[in-house]
């Protein structure tokens, strides 16, 4: 007996009319509309229908005012926190944030001054080092080391040799975006202990710590130990998970008070208030019923990601796929193609008619490399690797 599919990713809603940033945004950054926009990180699946559903059922009552975060709300959230991933946070802990990037900003401004020094490892997600300049703050730079298999992981003894007095606060990417990896505790351990000594506090995006795949296993940074949990800011959210960007919510678990208050006074300053009573439902109900749904969806993503890696196995010599842990970002490794950047970009942009983001928007230590959002329907991904095993075909035959 076959086995019923609850959940069907083989096709997805079109988006090119509607005020979806990836695609409004294609003549501009890539100066044509007649790209696949694979570069922000939002995905091109359905949103869950029981997310929806309750944003209908909120709909119903027909008073859309001002409204307080529902402890019902972040119940829930605490709740998957602890049974997926083995951290417990409690309802004084939390509090609501429109995104990560935010969140990011007050912990720059509350727990560091102008002069002051915050380490960023690269490559990354531009705005840790965006926000780190805009505030005045000086970048300590510690990048990633890549190993012969093509994953990273962290330098620690560069870590330590840089870090001064001045170092106040390091911006971690737990699982990374855009390497793929899902830190494991020995090395978030290796991590805690160079905080630790030089009082170092942890801002932790986990804002993909549920899109990690078998047999890796996120790590909470906060839940490493007592000492971690009076350290730590952490950042997670449905966002990425449900495909809930949109929404423009998120949350901060804060567990040390004094960490808590400094935060509050920079957080209160600026005015975050409570966010939108649809926002409140969506988010619930996520937590609350999307476990089937991640399960299938997760399954499906890694299909897709597999259906690349196939493709430019074909090519080893021109292009590599980093191995991937977690999040739906393919971070792969052009270097052999031997093209400068902005060729690498119209490559992908000109013969591929992929637009993907160019590994130099995360850091020096992106020359060479792009990134590519697979999460799209497997129709979408099936024309995707087609289109770029067809270009590189040619470009072999060039090369």
């Amino acid at each position: 007996m076959e086995k019923e599919v609850r959940y069907d990713f083989s096709t997805s809603v079109p988006r090119e009319d509607t005020n979806s940033e990836k695609y409004v945004l294609r003549e501009k950054l890539f100066g044509t509309k007649g790209v696949e926009p694979l570069w922000v990180a939002d995905m091109d699946i359905d949103t869950p229908d029981f997310v929806l559903n309750a944003v209908k059922k909120r709909l119903e009552h027909p008073v859309i005012g001002y409204e307080e975060v529902p402890s019902s709300m972040f119940d829930a959230q605490i709740e998957w926190m602890k049974r997926e991933h083995n951290v417990e946070f409690v309802l004084e802990d939390m509090l609501y944030s429109h995104s990560v990037v935010a969140s990011m900003n007050v912990a720059i401004e509350a727990f560091t001054q102008k002069g002051d020094k915050v380490i960023v490892q690269t490559p990354v997600y531009s705005p840790f080092f965006h926000s780190v300049i805009e505030h005045e703050r000086d970048i300590l730079k510690n990048p990633l080391k890549q190993k012969d298999d093509g994953s990273y992981t962290f330098d620690i003894e560069d870590l330590k040799s840089k870090i001064d007095e001045k170092t106040k606060l390091l911006l971690l990417c737990s699982p990374h975006n855009p390497v793929g990896r899902v830190w494991k505790r020995e090395e978030l351990e290796e991590i805690l202990k160079v905080c630790l000594k030089h009082n170092i506090v942890v801002f932790s995006d986990e804002i993909h710590c549920d899109l990690v795949y078998a047999p890796s296993k996120h790590t909470p940074f906060v839940s490493l130990s007592q000492e971690a949990r009076n350290i730590t800011v952490t950042a997670i959210g449905v966002g990425k998970t449900f495909n809930m960007a949109g929404f423009a919510i998120s949350s901060v678990a804060i567990p040390n008070r004094d960490l808590r208050e400094k935060f509050l006074k920079v957080y209160n300053r600026i005015h975050f208030a409570n966010g939108s009573s649809l926002s409140h439902a969506a988010f619930e109900t996520a937590y609350k019923d999307g476990r089937e749904w991640l399960e299938a969806l997760k399954e499906h993503l890694l299909k897709n990601y597999n259906m690349l890696q196939k493709v430019c196995e074909k090519f080893p010599h021109l292009i590599k796929v980093t191995p991937i842990e977690g999040t739906y970002l393919a971070w792969l490794d052009c270097r052999g193609m031997k093209l400068r950047d902005k060729e690498l970009r119209d490559f992908f942009v000109k013969e591929a008619k992929l637009g993907l983001s160019a590994g130099l928007g995360f850091g020096r230590e992106g020359s060479g490399f792009m990134r590519l959002n697979f999460a799209v329907c497997f129709v979408k991904m099936l024309q995707i690797v087609s289109s770029l095993e067809k270009v590189l075909l040619e470009y072999k035959k060039i090369d």
